[in-house]
Order: C-alpha cells, then sequence, then structure tokens
C-alpha cells in the first residue's frame, strides 16, 4: 500500500534533518554542521491522529557538493517533490531570506502543491528574527519552529493532517533487509534494482551513501523493507563524523534487520572489513547471505564452487551463511536473493519438538564425550529445550556447564545444524546445570502441545 508522502525542502544547513527527526519522533537522520550530509531520500512512516504518511527529508537544494553530486542530490529532490502530496519549505529563521531561498521558492511554485513555510531555528518567542521578511517568498507568514527543541511540533503534524485523507496503517513488512559492505561494493545499485527505480544515488565516488536509508518495496505481493548502508571502511582511515555516524548507523541497520546481505565485490579481495562485518553479523547471531556482487567481471577467474570455499577459509566465523553470486547493474540474481532471504527468516522463525531435540541428545550421546581440560569426567547431555527463536536458542541441561569445551560445543552445534532445521542460520547454544530441569520440561511440554 502506498501512502501520502511529505517532502521537506529547502537549502543546506537549514535544519531539514532535525524536523525530520523531531517529527518521526526518534533519530532518523544524521544532524551534523556539514552542509551536505544529506544526499538520497531519508523515509519514515509516520501518523497522528489515525493518518499515516511517509516523511521524506531530501539534500539541500544549491549544494556545492565536495564529491560534484550536485545535480543527482537535485536529482533526488525533484523525484520527492513530484511525488509529494504536501512539502514543507524549510528557512532558516534567523538568517532571513537568501538568494537560494528565493531560488527554491521559485522552482516550488511550479510544483501546484500545498506547500507549508516552516522557519526553523526560532528557540524562543522574543529570539531576534528576520521573520518578516520571508512573506515575500508568496508562501505566506512562516511557522515558527525549533527542531532542537521540539517547538511548532504539534501544528506542523495538525496542518499535515487536515490536509490528508485518514488512512489506515500499513501492513507490515514481511523482512527488514540490511545491505552492507565496504565501499563502492555495489549496496546502492542492488537496492535501486529491488525498488525498480534510482532510489538512490549510484556513483563511483566511495563514500556515495551516508545515511541508512530504508526503502520499500513489493516481490510476489509482499512488502519488504531494505537499508542502504553507508559503505564501511578501516576506522583508521575514516575522513570525518559523517563516516564515523555512517559506520555506527550500517551497526544499528544490521541489528534491527531480520536478514543482513553482505556484499562483497567479486573483483576484489575479501579484506579487514569485510572480515571485520561478518564478525560482526556472527556475534549478533543474524541470518545472513554473502551476496557476491559484480560477478559478471570475476566469473572467468573462478568458478561459484571454488569461490565458495575461498570464502568459508577466510570467513569461518560465516560458514553457515548461504552464498549468492548476482550482478546488480543488470538485476541478474537480485529477487532470487530476496527468495533465499526470506528462505533464512522462517528457518529463524522455526520451533522444534522435543522429539526432534531428543535425536540430537542421542546422536551426541553415542559419541564418546571429551574429557574436560581439567581431567574432570565426561559430559553428560541430560536434556534440551528451545527457548526462543530470531536466532533459535536451544539450552541444553549438562552435568556440569564447566565442562563444554569449545571443541564440545563446535561437535553440538554441527549436529543441531545437521539434524534439526538450522542448516543455514545462526543458532545460539545455551548450558545450564541440572537445577531448573522440571521447569523447562513443563515449558517444553506447553510449546509441544501448540
Amino acid at each position: 500500500m502506498s501512502l501520502p508522502t511529505v517532502a521537506i525542502v529547502g537549502r543546506p544547513n537549514v535544519g531539514k534533518s532535525s524536523l525530520l527527526n523531531m517529527l518521526a519522533g526518534r533519530r532518523i537522520s544524521i544532524v551534523e554542521p556539514t552542509a551536505g550530509v544529506t544526499r538520497d531520500r531519508i523515509q519514515v512512516t509516520c501518523e497522528h491522529e489515525s493518518t499515516w504518511f511517509d516523511l521524506v527529508d531530501t539534500g539541500g537544494y544549491g549544494i556545492v557538493d565536495r564529491d560534484d553530486l550536485g545535480k543527482e542530490v537535485e536529482g533526488q529532490i525533484a523525484r520527492a517533490v513530484d511525488q509529494a502530496a504536501l512539502i514543507l519549505f524549510v528557512v532558516d529563521g534567523r538568517e532571513g531570506v537568501t538568494p537560494l531561498d528565493q531560488d527554491v521558492a521559485h522552482w516550488l511554485r511550479s510544483s501546484r502543491r500545498p506547500i507549508l513555510l516552516v522557519a526553523n531555528k526560532v528557540d524562543a518567542d522574543n529570539m531576534p528574527t528576520e521573520l518578516g521578511e520571508f512573506p515575500r517568498l508568496g508562501f505566506g507568514d512562516p511557522l515558527p519552529v525549533s527542531a532542537l527543541h521540539r517547538r511548532g511540533l504539534g501544528r506542523i503534524l495538525d496542518w499535515i493532517v487536515r490536509r490528508l485523507p485518514a488512512t489506515d496503517a500499513p501492513p507490515e513488512p514481511v523482512m527488514k533487509l540490511a545491505i552492507v559492505g565496504r565501499r563502492n561494493a555495489g549496496k546502492s545499485t542492488f537496492l535501486n534494482a529491488l525498488a525498480g527505480q534510482d532510489r538512490v544515488i549510484v556513483s563511483e565516488i566511495p563514500g556515495t551513501t551516508r545515511d541508512a536509508v530504508d526503502v520499500r518495496f513489493e516481490l510476489d505481493g509482499h512488502s519488504y523493507v531494505a537499508i542502504d548502508t553507508a559503505g564501511v571502511r578501516k576506522k583508521s582511515r575514516m575522513a570525518d563524523d559523517i563516516e564515523y555516524y555512517g559506520f555506527h548507523r550500517a551497526e544499528l541497520s544490521m541489528r534491527r534487520a531480520d536478514v543482513v546481505l553482505l556484499m562483497i565485490d567479486a573483483t576484489e579481495d575479501v579484506g579487514s572489513v569485510d572480515k571485520h562485518l561478518g564478525g560482526y553479523i556472527a556475534e549478533h547471531y543474524k541470518p545472513c547471505i554473502i551476496v557476491i556482487n559484480k560477478w559478471d567481471l570475476a566469473k572467468d577467474r573462478a568458478s561459484t564452487e571454488d569461490y565458495g570455499r575461498y570464502l568459508h577459509e577466510t570467513m569461518p566465523g560465516l560458514g553457515f551463511a548461504p552464498i549468492a553470486f548476482t550482478t546488480a547493474k543488470t538485476g541478474k540474481n537480485v529477487q532470487s536473493v530476496i527468495h533465499l532471504a526470506s528462505s533464512l527468516f522462517k528457518q529463524a522463525r522455526t520451533r522444534v519438538t522435543t522429539a526432534q531435540l531428543n535425536q540430537v541428545l542421542e546422536v551426541a550421546m553415542q559419541v564418546n564425550a571429551p574429557r574436560s581440560h581439567h581431567g574432570s569426567g565426561e559430559i553428560k547431555l541430560l536434556y534440551a529445550t528451545q527457548v526462543a527463536v530470531c536466532p533459535p536458542t536451544i539450552v541444553f541441561f549438562v552435568n556440569d556447564p564447566a565442562r563444554i569445551t569449545p571443541a564440545y560445543e563446535r561437535f553440538l552445534l554441527n549436529r543441531t545444524r545437521e539434524i534439526l532445521p538450522f542448516a543455514e542460520v545462526p543458532v545460539r547454544l545455551v548450558y545450564r546445570g541440572r537445577r531448573g530441569m522440571r521447569a523447562a520440561r513443563e515449558f517444553a511440554r506447553r510449546g509441544d502441545r501448540r
């Protein structure tokens, strides 16, 4: 279901990203004094008085971009305005009208959309401002607000609600996908192929994407959210705070995703950044697909089998993760990655019965349990129960949890993957002593009856 959109437009450094964060009620866009931080359209779904809409932050109109992406940024602004039902035209209430404000006003007048002129950075009623100049822009008296202090929030929302029809809540996405990887691995191209439009800027310039960009898309009648993230590089090589914030937004995106797509450039060797991202994914027990992009440029150098062995040797922590070979530029295999991700998401939400867990116990008991490091006896598995999903979490009750060695944990994990339907997703194993077994059995019986 497509919601009406409200676009936030203005010149650089008027506080559009802060306004989006205020209206959304949480931090969505990076807020940083450097002009041109926002390049892509940052979109968030909002609700006020039973009215649902998509709020869209845009880059600064007229920005002189250090990477010469000004035309691409303005192209994204134009798409946001074309698709908008309403427009919030943001100006700086302390600076008064500037030539760029006049350029934006001239451009917006041709849009024929309802426009609210918002004078930001008016932090108090008695604060010296230049509001008297703004009516000459042609949109009436401005609404004074302070995004920093959440001043004017209700008046903006009331203006929006009066002009939009009441709508039902949008359907919950079936799955959230975070697309992560090194700079220039092709993440934005992959997302645009999913969205079927130039939803984010694609450039050969490393670091084009700065923020995490959520994009809804439809496939086979289902709604999904893909999260494009800033390209990651070593912390020691990060040039400024923008890269630092982008890196942490990428980590946050991985944590809130249902499935992570770790994108690797097939024309480059796996590097320390790829390994760091892989380790972060494994540490947080996230289902993952290793997406080898630009395969059309590398397929003559190695077979998919050889490349798969190379990946498992260099990234052993993601040995459970399936591998997909794509060419995002042409859209080859892009949709099949989503089908595979749906399969992983289903695995991660699966609950198994006590009978299935008993199979794991029986196999494990048939193998001579190794002695602990201190030679204090064999490890005895007494009982097992699944206590959670996403990730599948299995509690093993053992005679002495302290005796579980890393080697024996690997043995148990491998047997769990072989027997239970968790072959391609991370599984968390927890060990407990005899105490609590009775309650665990009752919990498992209730789960089996459901």
